[in-house]
C-alpha cells in the first residue's frame, strides 16, 4: 500500500503549471552552450563533409558539366549530380515538379546546386568543387516582378476576392485616390543555417538529425528523392537555432543531398551552410509590389478598394501560392472593406525561389492596407489616426472580411483604447507636431497601429497534430509530439499542459525530440498554431491515462469517481492523499496502461477554392502598437524612440515566454521595414549575402524604450489549451507602425499635406529621397 498523506496541507501549486513565468527549458543550455545542434552532435567515424556547387548564371541551359576532375581530387569520396539520384530529382513540397535537387538540363536562377561533392573535410569538397568545367548557354532572365507581369511569367491562374460590387461602389464614391507601393522581402538570418546529418542504418534505411521545422514532410520528400518508401527515413529534430519559415520546405533539399551520399557511399554524411552559401541558394519573404485604387467618404471611411499584389515567386512554386492567398485575406488588417476586388499574381523570377517566413505573407497584405490609410488621410486632410479609427472592425456591426468570415470575438476597440491610455498617445500627437514646425532638419513621427491577426492553417488538412505520453512506475513522464522547437518555447509550453493535467511539478516531465518514428504524419510547426494544436494534442494523450486512473482509483479504494482530484503532484481518493507516484506503481501493477497516444483536429477550416470565401481561420488576435521615431532629414537616418504595445495573448500559458515573443517578434520586423534590403545585381546575384552587406537590427536598434503588455483580461472563445491565443507571428506585423510612424516624419516636410512616396523597407537612402521628393512637390505647388 502506498503511504498515505494523513492530513490535509496548505493550499500548494505545482511547479510549471499553465499561466506561470517560468524560463524556456533550454535556456540555461543556450546560454552556457551545452544546448546541442544538429553541427554540435558527435561526428561519427568515416563521416563526409559536402559542399554543393552552385549555378553562375541566373538563366542558362547546362551546355557541359564535367566533374571527372573533382572525383579524383584529394579526400574526395564521391561526386553527385542530376543523374546520381536514384528516385525523383524534385524536394518540392508542392509537388509541381519545379524544385530539382541539382540543376540537369537548364538553371533557373544564380546559385542553383548543380552537384555536390562529398569529402574527408569541407576544405577538400570545396577545392575540388572548382575543378569542375561548366560550359554555358546563356538565357534571358526574368528578375524583377515588373518585368514578369510584363512578360505574364506566372506560377498557376491568378487568385481574386471579390466582395460586394466593387466596380459600381468605387465609381460612386465622392473620393478616390491612387497609388503604388513596393515591399521588400526579407532574409530569414537564422543563428543556426541549414543542417543535415545523414546516418545509414539497416537495410539501407535513412536517419536524418536535421535542422527543420516540418520532419515529416522531409521525411516523404527524402525518400521520394531516394526512391524508397517513407518508412525507410526517420527525421529527427531536437531543436533549431531559429527557422522563421525557412526551415519548413528550405531544409528538404539539404536533407535531399545528405542522405543521397551516405546511400551512395555507405558513410555517415553532413550538410551544413555556411551563411554566405546559405543565403545565396535559399528563399527569403516574398517581396511585393502592390497598386491600388480606393474609393473612401469625406469621413474617410472606406467604400470600395481594388490592390493588385504582384508576388516574386522566385524560380518555383514552393509555397508562393499559398503565401499569396494569406497576403489577400490579410490585405484588410483591422479595417472593413464593404467592397473590394483583390487580385493576386505569383510572378515567377529566375532568382530564389521566395518561402514561407513568419506571418507568412500576412505582413505584406497588412502594410500595403496601412499605406492606403495614410493615402486617404492626407488626401482629406485629416488625422491618419483618425482615419484608422474610421475603417475599424465593429463588435457587431462591419465585422465580416472580405471573405465572409464573421468576427465573433473583436476585442480590438478595447485594446486600442487601452493603448490610447498607456501610450498617452494624444498629447504625445501634439507635441510631435509642435516638435516639427519649429525643427527645420530633425523630424519626428508618431503612429498608432491597430492589428487583427488570424490564426491557422487556411489548409483543412493541416489542422491536425498528434502527441505521445508516457508515465513511467516512477511517476516520471516522457512527453513526444509532432511539433518542433526553433528557440519560440512550444516544448515548455506543452510540457506545462501535462503538468498541468496531471498536477506534477514540470520538471517530472522528459521534453524529448520530436522524431518520425514515434509521432507520424506531422504539420510544419508553422502558422502560429504549435501550441494550439500540439498542446491540445499533448492534453487529449494526458487526459486519457488520467482517466485510466481515475477509474482504477475508484474501482481499488471502492469511492465514486467524483471523489477523486488530482492535486499538486497527488491524488485525493476520498479522504485520503496518495503521493502521485505511488498511485501510478499501483496502477501498473494492476495491469493499468500508462501510455496514450493524442490526436487533435480543428474541422472548422472550410474555404471554397474558387471564391476564395469562407472559414479561413480558426481565430484572431489582437493588439496595438503606437510608435514615436525621429529622422534626420539630411541624411534619412533615424531611430525608433519610444514603443508602446499592447497585445491578446488570451490567458498567457507562460507569460515570460510570451513577452519574449512579443519584443523579438516586434524587433525582427522593425528589421524589414527599416534596415534589411536584399539587391541583386543585373546578371541576377544577390549582393546583399553576408552580415557586412545585409543589415539586420542589433541591439543598438532597439528601441530606446520598449513598453510592452500582454492584456490580462482575455480570454479565447475558441476551444484552445486553456483559453491561450497564439504568439509567434502577431507582434512581427505590429512592427509595421515603426513604418507608419517614418511615413508620419516623412509627411511632415510637407508640412502633411501629401503621402510620402515612400517604399519598404525605408532606409536611410529612401527617407531621404522621399524628403527631397516632398520639398520639391511643396515648392512646385506652394
Amino acid at each position: 500500500m502506498p503511504k498515505v498523506i494523513e492530513k490535509t496541507l496548505a493550499a500548494e501549486t505545482i511547479k510549471g503549471g499553465v499561466h506561470q513565468r517560468i524560463i524556456h527549458d533550454s535556456a540555461f543550455k543556450h546560454v552556457t552552450g551545452q544546448a546541442q545542434y544538429v553541427d554540435d552532435l558527435p561526428e561519427p567515424r568515416e563521416l563526409l563533409h559536402v559542399f554543393i556547387a552552385q549555378s553562375q548564371r541566373a538563366h542558362a541551359r547546362l551546355v557541359k558539366l564535367d566533374v571527372e576532375a573533382v572525383r579524383r581530387a584529394p579526400g574526395v569520396a564521391t561526386v553527385l549530380t542530376a543523374a546520381d539520384v536514384p528516385g525523383e530529382n524534385d524536394f518540392g513540397h508542392a509537388h509541381c515538379g519545379d524544385e530539382p535537387v541539382f540543376a540537369s538540363d537548364t538553371v533557373v536562377y544564380f546559385g542553383q546546386p548543380i552537384f555536390a561533392v562529398a569529402a574527408d573535410t569541407v576544405a577538400n569538397a570545396r577545392e575540388a568543387a572548382r575543378l569542375a568545367v561548366v560550359e554555358y548557354e546563356d538565357l534571358e532572365p526574368i528578375l524583377t516582378v515588373r518585368q514578369a507581369m510584363e512578360r505574364k511569367s506566372f506560377l498557376g491562374e491568378p487568385m481574386q476576392l471579390v466582395q460586394g460590387d466593387w466596380e459600381a461602389a468605387l465609381a460612386a464614391a465622392p473620393h478616390r485616390a491612387k497609388g503604388s507601393i513596393e515591399v521588400g522581402g526579407q532574409e530569414h538570418f537564422y543563428l543556426e543555417g541549414q543542417a543535415s546529418l545523414a546516418l545509414l542504418r539497416e537495410d539501407g534505411d535513412v536517419y536524418i538529425h536535421c535542422a527543420t521545422q516540418d520532419p515529416s514532410a522531409v521525411q516523404h520528400m527524402v525518400a521520394r528523392v531516394l526512391g524508397r518508401d517513407a518508412n525507410a527515413v526517420t527525421i529527427e529534430v531536437r531543436r533549431m537555432g531559429g527557422a522563421f519559415g525557412g526551415k519548413e520546405t528550405g531544409a528538404t533539399q539539404f536533407a535531399s543531398i545528405a542522405a543521397l551520399v551516405a546511400v551512395r557511399t555507405r558513410r555517415p554524411a553532413k550538410v551544413r551552410l555556411d551563411r554566405d552559401d546559405d543565403m545565396v541558394m535559399t528563399g527569403k519573404r516574398h517581396d511585393f509590389c502592390f497598386d491600388y485604387d480606393v474609393g473612401f467618404d469625406t469621413d474617410g471611411r472606406i467604400l470600395s478598394i481594388d490592390i493588385v499584389l504582384m508576388q516574386r515567386a522566385g524560380y518555383s512554386h514552393d509555397q508562393s501560392r499559398p503565401v499569396l492567398q494569406r497576403t489577400i485575406y490579410n490585405c484588410d488588417n483591422a479595417y472593413f472593406l464593404p467592397s473590394a476586388r483583390l487580385t493576386g499574381y505569383a510572378c515567377r523570377t529566375n532568382t530564389q525561389s521566395n518561402t514561407a517566413f513568419r506571418g507568412f505573407g500576412s505582413p505584406q497584405g497588412n502594410l500595403v492596407i496601412e499605406r492606403v490609410m495614410d493615402e486617404i488621410a492626407y488626401a482629406l486632410g485629416k488625422e491618419p489616426f483618425d482615419v484608422r479609427m474610421a475603417n475599424l472592425y465593429g463588435e457587431s456591426e462591419r465585422n465580416v472580411t472580405p471573405y465572409d468570415w464573421v468576427l465573433k470575438d473583436n476585442i480590438l476597440p478595447r485594446i486600442v483604447d487601452e493603448a490610447l491610455e498607456v501610450s498617452d498617445f494624444a498629447a504625445r500627437r501634439q507635441a510631435v507636431v509642435a516638435f516639427n514646425r519649429q525643427s527645420r532638419i530633425v523630424k519626428r513621427g508618431i503612429a498608432l497601429m491597430p492589428l487583427k491577426y488570424p490564426v491557422g492553417f487556411s489548409a483543412r488538412f493541416l489542422n491536425q497534430a498528434g502527441a505521445l505520453v508516457h508515465i513511467y512506475q516512477d511517476g516520471s513522464i516522457h512527453l513526444n509530439h509532432g511539433g518542433t522547437e526553433m528557440g519560440q518555447g512550444l516544448f515548455i509550453k506543452v510540457a506545462q499542459v501535462v503538468a498541468e493535467e496531471f498536477q506534477v511539478d514540470v520538471d517530472r516531465i522528459k521534453i524529448t525530440a520530436t522524431v518520425t518514428d514515434k509521432v507520424p504524419n506531422t504539420t510544419a510547426t508553422a502558422a502560429s498554431s504549435g501550441t494550439d494544436m500540439n498542446g491540445a494534442a499533448a492534453q487529449i494523450a494526458a487526459r486519457a491515462i488520467k482517466t485510466r486512473l481515475i477509474d482504477f482509483a475508484a474501482e481499488h479504494y471502492k469511492v465514486g469517481e467524483e471523489q477523486i482530484v488530482f492535486e499538486p503532484n497527488r491524488v485525493r481518493v476520498g479522504n485520503q492523499l496518495i503521493p502521485f507516484d505511488a498511485l501510478v506503481k499501483q496502477a501498473y501493477e494492476n495491469l493499468i496502461s500508462l501510455s496514450a497516444f493524442g490526436y487533435y483536429r480543428n474541422p472548422d477550416i472550410a474555404v471554397d477554392p474558387v471564391t476564395m470565401k469562407g472559414r479561413a481561420y480558426h481565430y484572431c488576435c489582437y493588439g496595438t502598437a503606437v510608435v514615436e521615431v525621429a529622422i534626420d532629414t539630411l541624411t534619412g537616418e533615424n531611430r525608433v524612440q519610444r514603443v508602446d504595445i499592447v497585445h491578446d495573448v488570451g490567458k498567457s500559458l507562460n507569460p515570460t515566454i510570451d513577452m519574449g515573443q512579443l519584443e523579438g517578434g516586434f524587433v525582427q520586423g522593425m528589421g524589414w521595414v527599416t534596415s534589411e534590403e536584399l539587391v541583386w545585381d543585373d546578371r541576377g546575384r544577390l549582393r546583399t549575402h553576408a552580415p557586412s552587406t545585409y543589415k539586420i537590427p542589433v541591439c543598438s536598434d532597439r528601441p530606446k524604450e520598449l513598453n510592452m503588455r500582454l492584456v490580462d483580461w482575455s480570454r479565447n472563445r475558441e476551444n484552445t489549451v486553456y483559453r491561450s491565443k497564439a504568439i509567434g507571428e502577431p507582434p512581427f506585423n505590429l512592427a509595421i507602425s515603426v513604418f507608419n510612424a517614418l511615413t508620419d516624419a516623412v509627411a511632415s516636410v510637407g508640412n502633411y499635406r501629401f503621402c510620402p512616396d515612400l517604399d519598404a523597407p525605408a532606409t536611410p537612402e529612401r527617407i531621404l529621397m522621399a524628403c527631397d521628393a516632398l520639398r520639391r512637390r511643396l515648392a512646385a505647388e506652394g
